[in-house]
């Protein structure tokens, strides 16, 4: 049988021995909080930094967007303008075109009263000789518009082939133009100096001088 006071001296081991283990428990605890706390901490921190650069890239992403954007709209807008200036040109062109057309063509359909001029005879005699001198020829046929033979008489054939020194005659009449058209007898070389052809041949020299003429401007 047990003493009493051994009894008492094991109780009291048990007892402290308890204390020792609830103390190793509330210890341990505190340790796993603070560590969790610490993950914790941490999980936010990492958090927070994946955050930040989340939304700096997000900044940077949207302000490549919006430099393209920016650029892209300058683009159209320069590639707008450029194409109103081209559209303005065009028209510009198209308008003067116009106007020249108009004034050749006016121009053009008046060559028909030229026999009525009163200087015509000379004009005639001026086309029949800077025909030959293109021509290069000694023997050569003058044809010419019905009205302008009117003119051209067998006389004034005559005067131009002393004048020139070379054979001339009349040939065929032309079927269309007003002037004169040269050729050699076999027909394999001709100068054509109809108004006609010589109005075709000065005016893109012309076109120039007109339009500033009709655009009021100072040649």
């Amino acid at each position: 049988m047990k003493s009493e006071g051994g009894s008492q001296q094991s109780w009291r081991t048990d007892v402290s021995d308890q204390d020792n283990l609830q103390a190793l428990e509330q210890a341990i605890m505190e340790e796993a909080r603070a560590e969790a706390q610490q993950i914790v901490e941490d999980a936010r921190v990492q958090a927070q930094a994946l955050f930040l650069e989340a939304e700096a890239q997000i900044k940077s992403e949207g302000d490549a967007i919006m430099e393209r954007v920016n650029k892209q709209v300058e683009t159209r807008r320069s590639q707008a303008a450029a194409s109103a200036r081209i559209e303005a040109q065009k028209l510009k062109l198209q308008r003067r075109e116009a106007l020249l057309r108009h004034v050749f063509d006016s121009v053009r359909e008046q060559l028909a009263n030229a026999p009525q001029w009163p200087d015509y005879e000379q004009i005639v005699r001026h086309l029949v000789q800077d025909a030959v001198e293109h021509m290069d020829t000694d023997n050569a046929l003058v044809r010419s518009d019905p009205e302008t033979r009117k003119v051209l008489t067998n006389e004034v054939l005559a005067d131009l082939a002393s004048e020139l020194g070379i054979y001339l005659r009349a040939g065929d009449p032309l079927k269309r133009g007003t002037g004169v058209m040269v050729e050699t007898p076999d027909g394999h070389r001709r100068y054509d100096n109809t108004l006609e052809t010589r109005l075709a041949r000065l005016q893109n020299g012309l076109r120039t001088t007109v339009y500033s003429i009709l655009s009021g401007k100072t040649p």
